[in-house]
């Protein structure tokens, strides 16, 4: 049986974003939180569960896991198995509608609680070598926090490479689970992490259910065909800024006085493109 591919935001949110599984979130989240140095959480509780009723083709449709532990932080859980583009800003977007919709026009300021954002992502972001990376903001010089509500975590598939399965047990093992590790290889990834054998069983029975796996193959159609689309308009993009340069370049020369057939050998135009761009 060949298993479905955990990265697939949908299959990700149906293993960890369900009230039956709500105990391997919390697992996941305490591996997370512990390379942050932060203590591990007792208990959560889920937002948005998972439901049939999910469309994983809809337009609008993000999959992401929102929760809020017992002291009122408010966790986004997102799975990126393409890159978006502008993932920077659009992190800071989402964690900012986290955290503004926290309370009510008038209401006190107090009331806001800490917000963290943790992407998964099965692509290479950042300018580093590590594969989990963690923010807040804080002051240049001296490194005091402004304040601790804002925390991102990113963590980077694609940088796990020189890491091996851990008999230690920690977040490198749900990762590597995450990434599609041969089955031979998933007790020893289950060593000191038990709650990933929960997870792995999931993905077993999710990936027997014809149902499941047709919706899986829907997903998958629709984010290749949003990357697609996006790649696509970036490259027109960037074809029309080329052709704009070239105008404007052309323009310049010819007002210089500069003989058109050396404007035409600088910019790659053909002499009557140029007799048409100097015209208008």
């Amino acid at each position: 049986m060949e298993l479905l591919d955990a990265r697939n935001d949908f299959i990700f949110k149906k293993i960890f974003g369900s009230e039956n599984n709500k105990d391997v979130l919390l697992a996941f989240l305490n591996s997370t939180f512990l390379e942050a140095g932060e203590p591990p959480l007792t208990e959560i509780t889920l937002l948005n569960p998972y439901t049939d009723k999910e469309d994983p083709t809809e337009k609008q449709s993000i999959l992401d896991i929102k929760a809020r532990t017992t002291e009122g932080k408010l966790i986004n859980i997102e799975m990126q198995l393409f890159n978006p583009y502008n993932m920077e800003k659009r992190t800071l977007f989402y964690w900012s509608e986290m955290y503004y919709h926290q309370i009510k026009k008038g209401e006190n300021y107090n009331l806001l609680k800490k917000c963290v954002t943790i992407n998964i992502l099965n692509y290479s972001c950042l300018p580093n070598d590590r594969y989990h990376s963690i923010f807040h903001l804080r002051e240049d010089v001296t490194g005091i926090p402004l304040n601790d509500d804002i925390e991102v975590h990113v963590i980077e598939l694609t940088k796990l490479e020189d890491h091996a399965v851990s008999m230690t047990g920690g977040l490198v093992n749900w990762l590597l689970f995450l990434q599609g590790v041969d089955q031979p290889n998933w007790e020893a990834l289950t060593v000191n992490e038990p709650m990933l054998k929960k997870a792995m069983t999931t993905l077993e029975f999710l990936s027997q259910d014809r149902a499941t796996r047709m919706a899986y193959n829907a997903r998958m159609k629709y984010l290749s065909d949003e990357v697609s689309r996006t790649e696509g308009a970036w490259a027109e993009g960037k074809a029309r800024g080329e052709a704009e340069g070239k105008a404007d370049m052309a323009r310049d020369l010819f007002a210089l006085g500069v003989d058109i057939s050396v404007i035409a050998k600088a910019s790659g135009l053909s002499e009557e493109e140029i007799k048409k761009i100097v015209s208008h």
